[in-house]
């Protein structure tokens, strides 16, 4: 008899995606429109450190429209006016809280800056991005209470699941620190999105897939997939050209099949909301690969149905002792 085909009740992919579910959730299109609010980082500021993650360059992932001197608002605007001509059938749009650690920082600053975006007449709601070790009890409050009447995101960079990798690029956290956050988060009952890098150094095939199981076992809504992309001015961009041999790289189609691994090992319940980055190419060190981001999430979906496997065919829920 052939293989029963568990296809995403959201859509026609092999993988359970986030926007077909928003789409469903909220009766369309929901998208984010980028605000740079001048937020900065412990690992930065000097609170953990003052270099950065390793593999961390702001600029490589920063819409290069923003202009930090221009309001929240005026920034809104701006980028509704590019989203309007490419979007026109969107639903709702979001402010997105992008870059560096936007729930670090005093609250009555952190509450003007959310109040300010959602004051613009077209903005249903917020998507924050942050780090595990930057959400106080008392944002988190806050971030409840007005999901309550608004679309609210939170964006956690995990990064690893693996303590050496973690440590091997400077994140200044552990993998505790993010399962504590997200516990924290959707115990509110907030929508939290993971941010996960694959291919750090100190990673291992293995220790990259038991990734998949450890985030399962987490109250995630959905997750963000990138694959590590050297950008100029970077530690380890510098790193790897004084020995290439010290930072691998993916080749795409190790990068896919990995992926397809991956998804296959991942709980169903965890939606999928990119499988991968892109970094400006005059940004971009390497790898260089022939292979563009909206290509990537039809080549995986390719090699699952090449393979006869789905979204969460591997996964094995974990069983209490």
């Amino acid at each position: 008899m052939p293989t029963e085909i568990r296809l995403s009740p959201f859509g026609e992919c092999r993988y359970n995606a986030w926007n077909d579910y928003v789409k469903t959730r909220h009766g369309g299109r929901v998208q984010k429109v980028s605000v740079l609010a001048g937020f900065t980082c412990p690992n930065r500021d000097g609170l953990l450190g003052t270099g950065g993650c390793t593999f961390c360059n702001n600029a490589g992932f920063t819409p290069g429209h923003l202009d930090r001197r221009q309001s929240i608002h005026e920034q809104i605007e701006t980028g509704l006016d590019f989203l309007r001509r490419r979007y026109p059938r969107t639903r709702h749009h979001i402010a997105y809280f992008q870059s560096y650690s936007n729930t670090y920082g005093e609250f009555d600053r952190l509450r003007a800056c959310y109040e300010e975006a959602l004051a613009h007449p077209e903005i249903s709601g917020l998507a924050i991005g942050t780090r595990p070790d930057c959400l106080p009890d008392q944002v988190l409050d806050y971030l409840a209470e007005l999901a309550q009447t608004h679309i609210i995101e939170l964006e956690i960079g995990v990064e690893s699941c693996n303590d050496a990798a973690l440590q091997r690029v400077n994140r200044g956290h552990d993998f505790a620190a993010s399962a504590d956050a997200i516990r924290r988060a959707a115990a509110r009952g907030l929508d939290v999105t993971a941010h996960l890098m694959l291919g750090l150094p100190g990673e291992s095939t293995t220790s990259m897939l038991d990734g998949a199981r450890q985030l399962s076992a987490l109250p995630l809504r959905s997750l963000k997939l990138h694959q590590l992309d050297l950008v100029r001015g970077t530690a380890l961009a510098r790193e790897w050209e004084r020995d290439p041999a010290a930072v691998p790289l993916f080749a795409e189609d190790d990068y896919i099949t990995l992926v397809a691994d991956f998804i296959e090992r991942l709980s169903p319940d965890i939606l999928l909301q990119r499988l991968g980055s892109e970094v400006p190419p005059k940004m971009k060190l390497a790898p260089h690969w022939n292979l563009r981001l909206h290509e990537l999430a039809p080549r995986v979906s390719a090699e699952l149905a090449r393979r006869d496997s789905w979204h969460g065919c591997r996964y094995e829920p974990a069983t209490s002792a």
